[in-house]
């Protein structure tokens, strides 16, 4: 049987409907674009983790939740990365994510990938429909379902 780690993903759009995307420090060149995201830990609600990952990676606490997915989506790691996962311990075949999207009420001054344990070397804000383009290609499929949950929501803000 499959071990699925749990996960809170992270999308922060602004006042001009842009969703932000963050460039791994590591990654395939291109593909390295990704919203924030990290583990759920024990007794932590996914928006609870949603918000501690987003200021953990990248220093945002400027937001309003708006919307959390009503359901799981989850992906499986690749055999380099379950190779690489199992050299540091970690025996998770992927992860099942719930998303939580948020209005960024800061400004971008507010945004610092200088953090404690930096994860991010580069940061945009993109049209939500262009983020699965940019992320490694086995969390593809589960972003264009984001983007398909999230683009209206978005679109209708206020």
């Amino acid at each position: 049987m499959k071990k699925y780690r749990p996960n809170a993903g992270v999308v922060v759009f602004n006042k001009d409907k842009l969703v932000l995307v963050c460039e791994r420090l590591i990654g395939e060149e291109g593909k390295s674009w990704q919203f924030p995201q990290g583990g759920i830990e024990l007794n932590e609600s996914a928006i609870e983790t949603a918000q501690r990952e987003l200021r953990e990676e990248t220093s945002i606490t400027s937001v309003k939740h708006v919307y959390t997915t009503p359901n799981a989506y989850l992906y499986d790691f690749p055999k380099d990365v379950l190779e690489m996962s199992r050299r540091k311990g970690r025996f998770n075949d992927g992860q099942v994510q719930m998303w939580s999207l948020f209005f960024f009420e800061g400004k971008d001054s507010e945004i610092n990938l200088n953090t404690a344990e930096p994860e991010f070397k580069n940061w945009k804000w993109i049209k939500i429909e262009e983020a699965a383009k940019h992320v490694i290609t086995f969390k593809q499929e589960v972003y264009e379902e984001i983007i398909k949950e999230f683009k209206p929501i978005i679109e209708n803000y206020r």
